[in-house]
C-alpha cells in the first residue's frame, strides 16, 4: 500500500470511487504512517483515528449502496489545530486554552468534510499562529521530516511536516504572514495562499478583525499540484475558479525577482534560475528585475497590520488583558513563563508603529505604492520570488535575525494570490522552491505555472527516511 502514501488526493478519490481500494484501506495506510513518523516529528498533536475508521466504513458502505458522493469521498486529511474541528482541541498553542475542545466545525473544515474528506487529527502550530517555528507550551516543537534538527516553519508547520512525511495527502492551513507558504517551502510540498477575501476564515482562533480579515487567508497544503484547484473550489464560494491546465504558458509574462530584504542563498537562486529556464522552454517571456520597495517588506507589513485594527497580540496572549511582555521575559529566563520567546518578542515590539505615527503613515503610503507597482509589473502574468533566504534553517536559527519571513509576509497585505512550488531537493537533501505570485483573482495562473514547474523541476520528493 506504499503507493497510497504518495498519491494525490484526487487520485485517491478516483480509486476509491472505482472500487480499486476502500476508504478504510486508505485511512489505515495513512494512520500507520502517522504512527510511524509522529514520535520523531510531533506533527499530529491530537489524533482521531478510531473516529476516522468509523467514517471510512460509512463512506465505503455509502459507495456500495450507489449513493452520491463528494469530490473527496473517503479521502483522509489533517487539519491545522487553530481551526475548530468538532470534539478536537482548538488552543492555537496557547497554554491558557489547554483543554478547550471545539463544539462545531470551522467554515473551511465543514466544507472539506461536506465534500467527503475524513479528518485524521489536528496538527501543531506556533503560539497563536504568529511565528515560523511550530513550537508552543501545549504541544512542544515539531521537527522537519528531511532533518529533525531543522524547523518545519509556521504556523502551519504540523501540516507541512506530516504531509511531506506521507502521513496525509492534504491539509488545511491559514496564512497571515507566510504561515502556509513557509511550512510548504521548508517541507517541500505545495501550498496556496488565495486572493484575499475568497475563503471564509470563520471558526479560527485567533480571529482576524476588520481589514486584517482580508490579510488572513485560509488555504490548502498538499503533496501534488493537481490537488490545489479542486481543494480551492471546495473551500471557496460558488464562483468558478478558472482551469489552471488551460493557462497558456507560451507568451506568458514572467517577472523574476531575487532581491529583497536580505541576501538569498546560492542554492535557492539556482533553483529559481532552473524554474526560469523551464518556463522559457515552454515559451514564457521571462525578465529579471528588481523591486527596491521589497526591502521594506517587514516595515510595510507591520504598519499595515497595525492599521488594520483588532485586539493586540499582547491582549490575545492574555485572553483579553494585555500581558506585560517585560515581566514575562523575566519569568521566561527563570523557566516559569507559559509563553514562548518569539511570542513575547512580538508582544514587546508590536507597539513600535504606534510610537511613531508619522513614520507609520509614511509606511502605509509606501504600502499603497508597492501594491500599485506589483499590480503594474506583474500584469496578467506571474512573478517568481524566493520564499525565504535559505533552505530550512536549524531550530532557533530564525531568531537570528528575525526578519527573513518578510519574503512571504508582504504578499498578505498586498492581497495577491501566491502558490508555493517545491522544486525538488538541494544537494544536502533539503527542499528548495519558490513563490509564484499573480494579480488579485488570478489564482488559476499561479496554479497553472505550479503544474508546469512540478512536471519540469521535481515537485515534492518524499523525505527519504520515511519512504
Amino acid at each position: 500500500m506504499a503507493e497510497l502514501l504518495t498519491a494525490s488526493a484526487r487520485e485517491l478519490a478516483r480509486r476509491i470511487r472505482k472500487g480499486d481500494v476502500s476508504s478504510l484501506e486508505v485511512v489505515d495506510a495513512h494512520v500507520a504512517q502517522i504512527e510511524r513518523v509522529n514520535p520523531v516529528l510531533n506533527a499530529v498533536v491530537r489524533e482521531r483515528f478510531e473516529e476516522a475508521r468509523v467514517e471510512a466504513r460509512r463512506a465505503d458502505a455509502k459507495l456500495a449502496r450507489g449513493e452520491a458522493v463528494g469530490a473527496l469521498h473517503g479521502v483522509p486529511c489533517t487539519i491545522k489545530e487553530c481551526f475548530a474541528l468538532t470534539g478536537m482541541p482548538n488552543t492555537s498553542g496557547l497554554l491558557a486554552r489547554k483543554g478547550w475542545l471545539a463544539t462545531e466545525d470551522a467554515a473551511a473544515v465543514a466544507k472539506l468534510r461536506g465534500a467527503g474528506a475524513i479528518a485524521l487529527g489536528v496538527t501543531n502550530v506556533s503560539e497563536l499562529c504568529m511565528w515560523l517555528e511550530s513550537n508552543n507550551r501545549v504541544y512542544g516543537r515539531t521537527n522537519n521530516p528531511y532533518d529533525p534538527a531543522r524547523t518545519v516553519g509556521g504556523s502551519s508547520g504540523g501540516e507541512g511536516a506530516i504531509i511531506a512525511a506521507g502521513g496525509s495527502p492534504f491539509g488545511l492551513g491559514s496564512d497571515v504572514g507566510g504561515s502556509i507558504r513557509m511550512p510548504a517551502f521548508f517541507n517541500g510540498i505545495f501550498g496556496h495562499k488565495p486572493s484575499s477575501a475568497w475563503i471564509d476564515n470563520h471558526g479560527q482562533f485567533p480571529r482576524a478583525h476588520g481589514e486584517a480579515d482580508r490579510y488572513l487567508t485560509t488555504g490548502p497544503l498538499c503533496r501534488k499540484a493537481e490537488d490545489l484547484a479542486p481543494l480551492l473550489r471546495i473551500l471557496g464560494p460558488e464562483r468558478a475558479l478558472s482551469e489552471p491546465k488551460d493557462v497558456e504558458l507560451r507568451g506568458l509574462e514572467v517577472l523574476s525577482v531575487t532581491s529583497g530584504l536580505t541576501r538569498v542563498s546560492d542554492e535557492l537562486l539556482s533553483a529559481q534560475a532552473r524554474a526560469e529556464r523551464a518556463l522559457e522552454a515552454r515559451g514564457a517571456r521571462v525578465r529579471q528585475e528588481e523591486i527596491p520597495l521589497l526591502k521594506r517588506a517587514i516595515e510595510i507589513w507591520a504598519a499595515m497590520m497595525d492599521a488594520a485594527g483588532g485586539p493586540s497580540f499582547s491582549e490575545l496572549l492574555g485572553r483579553g488583558e494585555p500581558i506585560s511582555a517585560a515581566k514575562e521575559l523575566a519569568l521566561l529566563a527563570l523557566g516559569r513563563s507559559p509563553h514562548t520567546l518569539p511570542a513575547l518578542a512580538l508582544a514587546l515590539v508590536e507597539k513600535v508603529p504606534r510610537l511613531t505615527p508619522k513614520r507609520n503613515a509614511e509606511l502605509l503610503a509606501l504600502g499603497g505604492e508597492l501594491k500599485r507597482e506589483l499590480t503594474r509589473r506583474i500584469g496578467q502574468g506571474v512573478m517568481l520570488y524566493p520564499s525565504y533566504s535559505m533552505v530550512a534553517p536549524r531550530h532557533h536559527q530564525p531568531m537570528l535575525p528575525p526578519i527573513h519571513w518578510g519574503f512571504t509576509a508582504i504578499f498578505n497585505v498586498m492581497e495577491k494570490p501566491v502558490t508555493q512550488v517545491p522544486l525538488g531537493l538541494s544537494g544536502d537533501g533539503l527542499p528548495v522552491g519558490l513563490q509564484v505570485v499573480a494579480a488579485h483573482g488570478n489564482d488559476h495562473v499561479t496554479l497553472g505555472v505550479g503544474l508546469a514547474l512540478e512536471e519540469d523541476c521535481g515537485g515534492w520528493v518524499p523525505a527519504p527516511r520515511w519512504t
